[in-house]
Parts: structure tokens; sequence; C-alpha cells
């Protein structure tokens, strides 16, 4: 069963690649996204040295990482999921051997590997050729930030998870979708990082999943995070991780009694 698991890894990951096209367009799509930022944050920082504990240099390498990590972490699962739903096609799977959620789980790391090592990597090496990106030369910062980039995907694949399971119950959860993908790019620090928000705010943020996606391993990265507290922020991590797994399991099991086919 476990080669049938890694077997979906391989096969999303091929489907990807006969696309490849459309995430080498996405690459300067990112790049011309992460020039805007730049420019913006550079007429922001104007003469001060540091804003909200970074500089100039760390806000650029930031906003580099943040985005290129997001195209590793990003998948449509929760899409996928309602989608099914909606069709009634998940009550197909119910009856097979293995289990929906972690096919999915698989799926989505198929897709996130193709997206890391043939769009995130290159496209990380074409921004540093264009702007004054400084990646860290500690071969221990890229172990443990690779480590937590795999968190944040997975972090992420279960908020996904849980806003395509509310399809059981809302039959249409289009608006939900979309408000999810805004929620999640605001909160995580893709957009503005979390140190920049309203004391109320950002304190708000410490009790929710979202700057544990990208806020946590972008500042590990940039060095704004270091000592024993790379530990601390790879625990919270950690911790919301196991914490999500709960909903998931119960929302799981209270869908499956209330599968009905729209149209069916």
């Amino acid at each position: 069963m476990n080669s049938a698991y890694l077997e979906l890894i391989r096969i999303r990951f091929l489907m990807m690649l006969a696309y490849r096209v459309n995430y080498y367009s996405g690459i300067v799509i990112y790049t011309i996204n992460i020039g805007a930022y730049y420019f913006l944050w550079e007429a922001i920082f104007g003469d001060q040295k540091v804003l909200a504990g970074f500089t100039l240099a760390q806000m650029t390498t930031y906003v580099a990482v943040s985005w290129m990590a997001r195209a590793f972490y990003f998948n449509n699962l929760d899409r996928e999921i309602a989608n099914e739903i909606r069709d009634g096609s998940v009550a197909v799977q119910f009856i097979r051997p293995y289990n929906y959620l972690f096919v999915k789980l698989m799926q989505g790391f198929g897709e996130g590997l193709f997206r890391l090592l043939l769009f995130m990597g290159p496209g990380l090496a074409l921004v540093c050729l264009i702007f004054p990106v400084k990646l860290p030369t500690d071969l221990g910062t890229w172990g443990i930030y690779l480590v937590m980039l795999l968190f944040s995907f997975l972090i992420n694949t279960q908020i996904n998870m849980l806003v395509g399971l509310f399809a059981f119950f809302v039959e249409n959860n289009e608006g939900m979708l979309r408000m999810k993908r805004v929620v999640v790019d605001l909160f995580s620090g893709v957009i503005v990082p979390v140190s920049f928000f309203p004391g109320w705010l950002a304190v708000t943020m410490k009790w929710l999943p979202f700057q544990a996606i990208t806020y946590l391993p972008s500042s590990v990265f940039t060095g704004r995070t270091a000592g024993d507290d790379v530990l601390r922020v790879f625990g919270i991590q950690l911790i919301w991780f196991l914490v999500l797994i709960i909903p998931i399991a119960l929302i799981w099991r209270m869908a499956r009694t209330r599968l009905f086919v729209q149209g069916g």
C-alpha cells in the first residue's frame, strides 16, 4: 500500500510535467510580482535603516523567498475535493482500499515536488540575478528551512482539506474557497510580514496557524530568527500540524454520513 501512495506522487509529478510551459511562464509572473514588491518596499523604507525589525536587505530576501516558497506549498486540493463532493465521485473513493485524504496529500506533494524542482529553484535563481537577494551561507539554515518548508506545505494542505470538506455541509463553497486564498496569502505573511500588522492583529495571528505557513520559515531563512528561537518557531509549526489533524478527522467522520449527489 505504501508503494501505491508513492506511485501517486510520481503520477501527479508527471501530470504536472505535461503542462510545464505554464509553470515556466509562472516563473516570469512571480518574478514580476517580486520586482513590484521590491520597489514598493524600497520606497517605503526610504532613508530608514530598519522597519518592524527588517532591514531593506532582509525584506528583499523575505519577499523573494516567500513568493517562491508559495509556489511549492500552494495547491488546489480544496477545489478538487469540493468538486468531487459536488459531482458525487467522492462516493467511489469511500469503497476503495485506501485513505482518501492521504491520497489527496500524496497528489498535492507530487505537485509541490514538481513546483520545487522546476519552479521554485529556477525562479529563485533568476530572482537572485535581478534583485539584491542575500541567501544564507550556513548549511544548517538551509536544512532547517527545507524542513520548515515541508511543514508549510503540510499545514497549508490541511487548511485546504478543511475548506474543501465543508462542501459536504454547504453544497457550494465557492465563496469560501476564494476567501480562504485571500486570508492565507494575507495572514501567512506573503503580502505583508506579520510584524507589520497592528498590535492586536499581530497578537491574534500568534493563535492562528497562518504565520506557520510563510512568515516563520522566511524569518528563519532571512536570519531574523536565529539560535534557540529557531527551534521555538519550528515547534509552533509542529504543534499546528498535529492540532489540525483533529478537526480534519472529525469533519471527515461527520461528512461521510452526509454525502448526497447534486442532480444525482
